[in-house]
């Protein structure tokens, strides 16, 4: 018993329209990059008592069966904390993805018509080689950018109230 809840909570496949797939594990720079992001999500989100901020592993179920995904990183405001149960499930308020080699096309494509069909408030793209951290905000039924930095610069969150982050400190080692 014991050993299939340990496989079931490590399971790291995805469903993305109905198809399982599976990532290889990320590299030492994107596990740094992502603990940054953390550092500084938790920081600004528990200090002004907004919500929570959640890592991957964590499934996000937003159709049971067909859309199974997990995102790096992922924020869910205080008055949206129902979605959250055994996993996620339901829409959180931002989703972050940072890409990884052999990641791009599914993370800045294939996820991202995922995120926004299911009109997910806030896409964060994060490309790790340049430097860049793309803020996306669901506008109608389609994401816009809202706010993006390459190399240097700030980004702003519209969901999460009063978040800038100077990208540097994102991608500090």
């Amino acid at each position: 018993m014991l050993t299939q809840t340990l496989e079931r909570d490590f399971d790291l496949t995805e469903i993305i329209n109905g198809e399982e797939v599976m990532s290889p594990s990320p590299f030492g720079k994107h596990q740094d990059i992502s603990q940054n992001i953390n550092r500084l999500l938790v920081n600004h989100v528990y200090k002004n008592k907004l919500g929570k901020v959640y890592y991957s592993p964590l499934d996000v179920i937003l159709k049971e069966g067909e859309q199974k995904l997990q995102p790096d990183l992922l924020f869910i405001k205080n008055e949206n904390m129902a979605i959250f149960q055994d996993w996620i499930r339901g829409v959180p308020d931002m989703v972050c993805e940072i890409v990884s080699k052999g990641s791009y096309r599914k993370d800045t494509t294939i996820k991202k018509r995922v995120y926004e069909s299911y009109k997910v408030p806030e896409y964060w793209i994060v490309i790790p080689e340049l430097e860049t951290i793309e803020v996306l905000t669901i506008e109608g039924d389609k994401y816009e950018t809202f706010s993006i930095a390459e190399g240097e610069g700030v980004i702003r969150s519209k969901v999460i109230e009063g978040l800038d982050i100077d990208i540097m400190d994102v991608f500090k080692e």
